[in-house]
Formats: structure tokens, C-alpha cells, sequence
């Protein structure tokens, strides 16, 4: 299960986070725990190269994309491999729905869609969609038509 989608600035302010079988109690020691991994690990990192840690059963893969730290934790089937696929297909949703590496405001104005494809991608902590070009087709934010 994908346990969590964790999406912050430089500063470990959260933009994004979608928790899934977490406990509430436990939400903000994970939301502690990544942002700090994130401030050790991600100052000066090249764009979307791979961060792994692990603990037991439990998996984290992390990466900057712009100026925004995105953050995946999974366990069982979703091992580091599996990650490594969910956080290639969220930065690239990213990067199409900002036409390019997000600076914090972009990715602020932006925040619709993004969350729209988030749910795309992960649903009830499942990998949902991979394809880029089907999320773009149905995040597209176009009003129902009468038949």
C-alpha cells in the first residue's frame, strides 16, 4: 500500500500530503520525519535524482522537482522499485501541468490540477494510472455537456 504523498517546499512548509491506513496520531511524526530527511538529504541535489530510506517493512523514495521536495511512502508490494515508478509519474504529471520545473509559486497556482492528478495517479493508497497521456485526459477541467 502506498502509505503516503508528501509534497513540501525548501523550507519543510507542506503543500501537499495525502495519507492513506496512517494512523491520524502518527501523521505528524511521518510529516516530521520526511521533511527533516528531505533537509539533510535534498539541499543541492540535481532535479529528480532518487533518495531511498528505509526502516522494516516500510519503504520512502524522495526527490526534488524545482523547488517543491516530493516525498512517496509505501510498504509491502510498493518497495523502493515501485516508488521509484509512482514518484516518475507524479514528476512527470507535474512537470506537464507546469510546463516545466515548478518554482513554490508555480506550483501554487498550479495546485488544482496537481491535486487532481494525484488522485489519478493514487487512489485509496493504490497505484491507479501511469500513463501520462490518459491523466492529462482526464484531469482536463472541461464542464459535463448535455447529450
Amino acid at each position: 500500500m502506498l502509505l503516503a504523498v508528501l509534497i513540501s517546499n525548501s523550507e519543510g512548509n507542506i503543500l501537499i500530503e495525502r495519507f492513506n491506513g496512517v494512523p491520524a496520531e502518527e501523521r505528524s511524526h511521518w510529516r516530521s520525519f520526511l521533511v527533516k530527511s528531505g533537509a539533510d538529504n535534498l539541499k543541492g541535489a540535481r532535479n529528480e535524482e532518487l533518495f531511498v530510506a528505509s526502516h522494516k517493512s516500510v519503504y520512502v523514495v524522495y526527490t526534488v522537482i524545482g523547488d517543491v521536495y516530493l516525498y512517496v511512502v509505501g510498504k509491502d508490494e510498493y518497495d523502493e522499485l515501485a516508488l521509484a515508478e509512482v514518484i516518475f509519474i507524479i514528476t512527470a504529471s507535474i512537470r506537464d501541468v507546469c510546463q516545466k520545473p515548478p518554482s513554490e509559486r508555480l506550483f501554487l497556482d498550479k495546485y488544482g490540477r496537481i491535486c487532481l492528478c494525484l488522485d489519478e495517479i493514487v487512489w485509496k493508497g493504490v497505484l491507479e494510472n501511469t500513463e501520462r497521456e490518459r491523466i492529462n485526459r482526464l484531469i482536463r477541467l472541461k464542464p459535463p455537456t448535455n447529450i
